[in-house]
């Protein structure tokens, strides 16, 4: 499982298919949107696209508006993104996006289907690089 904390790269790589979907815990975004609403998206989506008080993520990506929108509203939806400005804080961007999460030894220890699991997505995850 992973954990990213940007919205523009991480949206991006889901996006391209460089990280599943399934395997996103949520990413903890610096913004503070709602992107049912069609004016933050548009501010969201022009800033990320042509830049101004973004950097340019989304650059070159001027076709895939819908859905870029549609996967955000997915995972906005499935609770999968947190926006911490909303309570007040004001996190730093990070030049690391992805952060990986792994299951605790002692869990492993008393479950032995999670450690079966997580032994055979060690192997995989080996075998894809």
């Amino acid at each position: 499982m992973k954990v990213g904390l940007s919205l523009s790269r991480c949206l991006r790589d889901i996006y391209e298919g460089r990280v599943e979907e399934n395997d996103v815990l949520v990413i903890i975004s610096r913004t503070d949107l709602d992107p049912h609403d069609d004016a933050h998206w548009k501010a969201i989506w022009n800033g990320y696209l042509y830049g101004g008080m973004s950097n340019t993520e989304w650059a070159g990506m001027e076709d895939h508006e819908e859905g870029m929108r549609k996967l955000l509203i997915n995972m906005y939806d499935e609770g999968k993104f947190h926006q911490p400005r909303k309570f007040g804080a004001h996190p730093h961007r990070v030049n690391h996006y992805w952060l990986e999460c792994i299951i605790p030894d002692y869990e492993l220890l008393t479950k032995p289907a999670a450690k079966k699991a997580w032994d055979n997505y060690k192997v995989v995850a080996g075998l894809s690089g």
